[in-house]
């Protein structure tokens, strides 16, 4: 609640050309929007370049914000929406067999459960996280926003009803559906 209305006021400042208070909601938004763009892109390029177009887009729709929402929906929704935008541009030459960035999936790694692996275990260990994250990228873009979202932002389903837009019943749908393609996914590599 405490960071809610820090937000407000924070919004409410910059949108009388405070730049010193836009500057601190970068701050406190910069790294999420950019985690949120480089789990939906894989790619640090690109989460980057959605991390700061988000922000370009926030400072020039401020106005437009509705303080009765969290900021930090309304931010979420610009951030993912512009990811999806992405996604549906790069969808040609999307493929499941596309190499991944060593080094660049690193956050993944924390998701998973360490038992001080050997190193047969950190071959295999590797090799699994390779595997979600092949599968993650082979999500439709509309389950892997969801999934995302929920699993890895920990966001509740309303939350992301209001950062997609969608009902409550259509997030909940797209999240099973995105966990049973992972499933699929999992079962047909292992």
């Amino acid at each position: 609640m405490k960071l809610i209305a820090m937000d407000a006021r924070l919004v409410r400042l910059a949108r009388n050309g405070d730049q010193t208070a836009f500057a601190e909601l970068v701050e406190l938004y910069k790294d999420k929007i950019f985690n949120l763009g480089y789990r939906m892109l894989n790619n640090r390029q690109e989460a980057e370049d959605v991390t700061q177009e988000t922000f370009l887009r926030v400072y020039s729709n401020l106005e437009k914000y509705d303080e009765t929402q969290k900021f930090s929906t309304w931010i979420f929704r610009i951030g993912t929406n512009l990811c999806i935008d992405r996604l549906r541009k790069k969808k040609p030459s999307y493929s499941l067999d596309a190499e991944l960035n060593d080094g660049e999936g690193t956050d993944m790694y924390a998701m998973l459960a360490s038992h001080d692996p050997g190193p047969e275990n950190q071959v295999l260990l590797t090799e699994t996280q390779d595997s979600i994250r092949k599968a993650i990228d082979s999500l439709p873009a509309k389950y892997k926003s969801a999934v995302i979202l929920k699993y890895l932002h920990d966001q509740s389903l309303q939350e992301i009803s209001d950062i997609l837009g969608i009902p409550v019943t259509t997030v909940k749908t797209r999240v099973h559906r995105g966990r049973e393609f992972l499933r699929k996914k999992m079962e047909t590599n292992l």
